[in-house]
């Protein structure tokens, strides 16, 4: 079986090449991702923090109930 003009040749370089690609790929998309804050952490803990803050300094919740739900949010 023949993969071409050079045979088993050209049938391992097409597959690199496909490798070299699907790696440049994905680390474009990791380097995007990390520069627009996204990424594997993410941001889900903080965007928690902000909307207590928020919660807070509208005097929605009582500075005892402010404190226990930061903490338990994992804040400082």
């Amino acid at each position: 079986m023949m993969y071409g003009p050079w045979g088993w040749w050209g049938a391992g370089m097409m597959l690199v090449w496909l490798v070299f690609l699907v790696l440049i790929v994905v680390g474009v998309v990791l380097v995007v991702r990390s520069l627009s804050g996204g990424g594997i952490s993410g941001r889900s803990g903080s965007r928690a923090l902000d909307i207590l803050d928020e919660r807070f300094a509208r005097g929605e919740l009582e500075q005892k109930d402010y404190e226990e739900r930061r903490r338990l949010l994992g804040g400082r």
